[in-house]
Parts: structure tokens; sequence; C-alpha cells
């Protein structure tokens, strides 16, 4: 009996580090061929270039797809997703695989899937079932839901949702996040290392800070980024490591802010494109405070014991641990929410905090059902009625 060819997308570096020990445990496997599909932000230099560092972590790229325009207006956006399903298409053919891997919700994750079920090929989501009520990733989200057939999901309540979107209960494994397989598996870096690794000069406290676009609020971002700033300036005793947003909607804008932030305060921050899961988790585990709106502030930082300021409607509706403070995106509510979250109050619990998205293991056993689990055409998929 042949192997079961699996492939897995990645066009982020966010995501990339979520999926590495998936892609890791598929290729250690005597019974998966892996085939690994990259495009988006790691062909693009303005991005890092990172598929570098996954060809330089010892994996074979199946297919490059190239489909990132270099404009981030909507019509922008909507051509690369039109470029990603025709390169997803093209891949399909070539390589043939008997399932697609596909992780979490941005527009070139939806190309792929619209690709991988016109070919007729089952798809196995991650992250589907949860909530970001500002962002269109929501119904992106939810729309590969229903394309896929095999469903990989955060927190029993994710896994819930997704059952009540349609999905047969017996296809959708409460599995948790991959994201904190990295925190118990990597050797995290100690500050100099971290300093001399980013060449930077990095001393004690810090921030880490990760602000994306919100793309149901687009034209609010600048606003609210040049708020965050404004608030960070009254914690001059701390330096702030800040990455790049993503490739969304209007996200060059905050690039070019960021930048001439950063000019202006040069000893003091430091503008990062891409810093690789290894170097972006250690930075989270010494930092003395996460702040932004990613997920990783809320799925990830409460098992590093560090506390996060989570600002505006991006995160909205997810799942999160005492550690994650709230606050709107307006400079007093976001300066308030760093001083209560900087207090003794927050920091004394920390280290007792419970991670709502489990303890790791989620990529053994997410590679485990990819592996074991019989796979059905997508076309004979059965809604299944929670009532």
């Amino acid at each position: 009996m042949s192997n079961k060819k699996i492939a897995v997308f990645t066009g982020t570096r966010a995501e990339y580090g979520l999926l590495y020990w998936i892609l890791k445990g598929i290729s250690a496997s005597k019974y998966a061929d892996l085939q690994l599909l990259v495009g988006g932000m790691h062909l693009s230099s303005e991005f890092g270039y990172t598929v570098n560092q996954i060809e330089k972590d010892g994996f074979d790229i199946t297919d490059k797809l190239e489909f990132l325009l270099s404009s981030d207006s909507p019509v922008g956006i909507s051509k690369s997703l039109g470029l990603a399903i025709m390169s997803a298409a093209e891949a399909f053919e070539r390589n043939k695989p008997d399932v697609v891997v596909i992780l979490g919700d941005r527009f070139e994750a939806l190309a792929i899937a619209q690709a991988a079920m016109i070919a007729a090929i089952p798809i196995a989501h991650i992250h589907g079932g949860e909530l970001t009520e500002a962002l269109i990733d929501d119904s992106v989200r939810h729309a590969i839901t229903k394309m896929s057939y095999l469903h990989f999901t955060a927190t029993e309540t994710y896994r819930k949702r997704v059952i009540q979107l349609g999905e047969q209960p017996l296809n959708v494994f409460n599995v948790g996040a991959p994201g904190i397989d990295n925190i118990n598996k990597l050797p995290l870096m100690e500050l100099n290392e971290l300093a001399n690794s980013l060449q930077i000069q990095l001393s004690h406290p810090f921030f880490l800070v990760t602000y994306h676009p919100v793309t149901l609020l687009a034209d609010k971002a600048d606003e609210e980024l040049k708020s965050l700033l404004n608030a960070l300036d009254k914690f001059p005793q701390y330096q702030v490591i800040f990455t790049y947003p993503n490739a969304d909607t209007y996200g060059r804008n905050l690039i070019e802010i960021l930048k001439t932030y950063q000019q202006k305060n040069p000893k003091r921050t430091f503008l990062l494109e891409s810093m690789g899961q290894l170097r972006y988790l250690s930075a989270m585990k010494l930092a003395s405070l996460v702040l932004g709106n990613s997920s990783s502030g809320i799925i990830e930082a409460p098992s590093c014991k560090v506390a996060t300021v989570n600002i505006g409607d991006r995160q909205k509706g997810r799942l999160s641990a005492d550690s994650v403070i709230d606050c709107i995106a307006d400079e007093s509510s976001i300066y308030q929410a760093i001083q209560y979250t900087l207090s003794e109050k927050i920091q004394n619990k920390l280290a007792h905090v419970v991670n709502p998205y489990g303890n790791g293991q989620a990529s053994e056993k997410i590679v485990k059902k990819l592996i074991e689990c019989e796979l059905m055409k997508p076309t004979q998929k059965v809604f299944y009625d929670v009532s």
C-alpha cells in the first residue's frame, strides 16, 4: 500500500511556526509523504523572504506559489487571491495529494481551500470554530470549515462550534493549539543570546509588540496604531521590539508608521521584518509585557507566563486566559491597561494562569489522525444537524 500524500500549505511566517512540528511529524512518518506548498509572504523580500528559513530548517519544498502582489488595497488583495487559486490548482494537478492541510483564516488559506475543493481533494483544517468579529478572517475561517473534511480545533468550545456549522462530530477533533508545542519543545534563548541573534542592543525590561490591520475597520488602523505608540512614549524605561504586521488590507501603511517611530527612537525601539518562531517565542518569554492585537498574545503568551494587553476588536470573540487584559484602542485606555497589567496584582497571578488552549502535543495528535483517518471525497460530506 502506498504512503498517504499529505500536502501542507504555508503562506506566512507565523503560520509556518505553528505548522513546524506537524511538518516534522509528517516528514518522519514511514506511512506518509510530505508535499510542502510555500507561497505568499514567504516569497516576498518585503517581509523577509522567509522561504529561506523553511529551507534552512531542512524541509524540501514541493512547490512555490507566486501570487502576492505588492498592493494591499482591497482590489490588490482580491487579485492576489485569484492568482493563489490558479497557482494552487496547478500545484494540485502536478502533485495529486490525498489530503491538503490548511491552518487558520487568511485570504491565502481561502484560495488554497477553494482550489482543493474544486479538485475534490479532502481538506484538513486547523484552528476552525474560532471568532474574530472585527475581521474578514471570521468569514474566511467559517468558509474554510464548510469546505473541509477533517477539523482540528484548539478548544472544546471551538469543536462544538464547528459541529454547529454542520460538520460531522466524528471528524472534528479538539487537539489544542499547535503553537504551544513550540514553547514546550524549542530551546528558548536567554536575553544575551537573543540580542546577539537579532543583532540589537537589547536590555531588560522590554515590551514585545505586534499590531496587525483590523480588516473590517481598515480606515481606523493608522489612528489606533498611533494611539498605541503615544501610550508607549509614557514608558521610556522600557525598550520595545516591534514585529511587522501581516500583508493584510492597508498593512503597508502601518509599516511606514512603525518605521518613522523607530527612526525617532533608534536606541529604544527595534522593528523586525521576521524573527522566526524560536526568537519570537524567546522574546515573548523574556518580555515584561506583550502588546497589540495578534492571536499569539492570546494563545501562546499565557503558556510563557507573560501578560498581554490585547488592544481593540481584532481578537474580539476569542477565548482568553486571565493574563490577557482587553482594552479599547485609544491612548488613555492603552496606557491604563499597561499600568494595570504591570501591577503586582496581575504579575503575581502569572505563575498560576491556566491556558484554555491546552498544554501542548497538538501536533502529534494532528499527524496521527491525518495518517490514520480514512478519507472520503469532499462531495460525500453529509450535513450534521445539531437539532
